[in-house]
């Protein structure tokens, strides 16, 4: 049963590729791995048994490594792959059944899609390229027009209506995609790698451009990716996958702080936890020195890790943490402090 606040759900999808799904679905029921099914049929499993929902007005980040299944995951959504087994439900409607010219209506009028290339046609002057959808579906050429200048100036690029694709940069290349994709006013907006191909100072600004829009919209964002430093920038939550299956979701800080298995663990190798972590995640009991009200200083359980580097560091002895009210969580000494960044 899906909750009102998800907008899109998948309930024990499976997606094999391969001549013989049949085979290669009685034997995963029947216990085989996704490694015994290949070595013996050839089939390969893409996703497996994924059960979970994407709830509207969010940024859900799938993330995994190469070949991970996150690709595929995010083209069942809009049935460019069909699944093997299972479910996919859109505003608690099932959309797997869907005859061709229903799936069409949903993929013009509920989901827009950026890929990692930017797929403009270089013939076409930027403000045909973002309405080219539109003309496609129909739309007239003032409605289509319209549309296709708000959605530049959604995504800064007033005024550049009449340049061609190889005028513009890489990332105003991508910023073309992003706002043809937005012209069509999708209720979800799915960007498969949508910014690994552009510089790292193009690809913050445009991460920055897309946690703006999502915030003046209310827009639901699956977004695929394999840094984990963009998912931890744009993600409400994340989706993690490994060999097809879904791993662990949740928020950054929940991912960081009680990651499900060492494959999740592993993500965050190097990764600068004091930008997630507080301090009432790295806080413990001290029984050498009990805690009494009013009789030394207190951090708050929500201080952020890097707020609390300098005060740690002075401090003579273990400081006391407290939640919003009052009680005691623990307290954080040098020692623990150093333990918890060496482990970033």
């Amino acid at each position: 049963m899906t909750r009102t606040d998800d907008i899109i759900s998948v309930k024990n999808v499976y997606k094999v590729f391969g001549a013989q799904p049949g085979l290669a679905m009685q034997m995963l029921k029947a216990g085989a791995s996704k490694g015994e099914v290949f070595e013996k049929t050839g089939q390969v499993i893409g996703v497996f048994d994924a059960d979970f929902a994407v709830r509207r007005g969010e940024i859900f980040v799938i993330m995994g490594l190469s070949g991970s299944g996150k690709s595929t995951m995010v083209r069942l959504f809009n049935r460019l792959i069909e699944p093997t087994s299972g479910s996919i439900f859109l505003n608690g409607n099932e959309i797997t059944g869907l005859a061709d010219k229903d799936l069409l209506q949903v993929r013009r009028k509920d989901m827009g899609m950026v890929f990692q290339s930017f797929a403009l046609m270089p013939h076409m002057n930027v403000l045909d390229n973002v309405g080219f959808g539109l003309q496609i579906s129909g739309v007239n050429e003032r409605e289509r027009n319209g549309r296709s200048v708000e959605a530049l100036r959604q995504v800064g690029l007033a005024g550049q209506e009449h340049c061609f694709p190889h005028q513009l940069s890489g990332g105003m290349q991508q910023r073309v995609g992003l706002a043809r994709a937005l012209a069509n006013d999708p209720a979800i907006l799915l960007m498969d790698e949508a910014f690994s191909a552009l510089d790292p100072l193009i690809r913050s600004e445009m991460q920055g451009e897309l946690i703006k829009l999502q915030a003046e919209q209310n827009r639901t964002i699956i977004f695929i990716s394999h840094d984990i430093d963009e998912a931890v920038r744009i993600g409400h939550r994340i989706a993690i996958m490994e060999g097809g299956r879904v791993v662990q979701i949740g928020t950054p800080h929940e991912l960081l702080s009680r990651p499900a298995n060492n494959y999740v663990r592993t993500f965050f190798n190097g990764f600068d936890s004091s930008r997630i972590l507080r301090a009432g995640d790295i806080a413990r009991p001290d029984v050498a020195a009990p805690y009494i009200a009013g009789t030394q200083p207190v951090l708050l359980a929500d201080t952020p890790l890097k707020e609390i580097l300098p005060i740690v560091a002075t401090a003579t002895c273990p400081i006391p943490v407290i939640d919003n009210a009052g009680l005691y969580k623990g307290s954080i000494s040098q020692g623990q402090l150093l333990s918890c960044l060496s482990r970033a």
